[in-house]
């Protein structure tokens, strides 16, 4: 199925490009959350009218993230977590977790910008990526310590 970008997407392409991608992907992903639109000429049509709009809208929200990743960057959290003699967690710490505390330090943070492969299961200082935008991501250290 082909799809007209109106942002960009991640391994995908820019706003503009026209590209093909699975139907259930274009039906279930991209359309509804307003990241594509069916490329069809009355969509080129429409989009070619509204470029010069949907160009500013992204560089807008790219100074936004670009000014939260300033925030972010360097940023050091503290969480506090029940812990064994070996410094193992009796539970773990999650993206719901990290993004707390990351909003309980002052920066706004969704969970779903937390990008984390696992769950931490130990005490230590992690390096935790933010991902503001399709080209933005901070590093934000995430230190978890025994409670007591």
């Amino acid at each position: 199925m082909q799809v007209i970008l109106l942002e960009k997407v991640t391994n995908l392409g820019r706003l503009g490009d026209t590209v093909k991608v699975k139907p259930g992907y274009a039906r279930n992903f991209l359309i509804p959350k307003g990241k594509a639109a069916s490329a069809t000429a009355e969509n080129l049509a429409a989009f070619e009218a509204r470029r010069a709009e949907l160009e500013r809208q992204e560089a807008e929200q790219l100074d936004i993230a670009q000014g939260r990743a300033s925030e972010l960057d360097g940023l050091v959290v503290t969480i506090h977590r029940r812990a064994g003699d070996e410094g193992r967690l009796f539970g773990s710490v999650g993206t719901a977790d990290v993004a707390e505390a990351i909003n309980a330090a002052g920066v706004e943070v969704r969970r779903a910008e937390v990008r984390m492969a696992d769950a931490l299961r130990q005490t230590g200082e992690f390096p935790i990526a933010v991902h503001l935008h399709a080209d933005i991501d901070a590093i934000v250290t995430v230190r978890v310590e025994a409670e007591g």
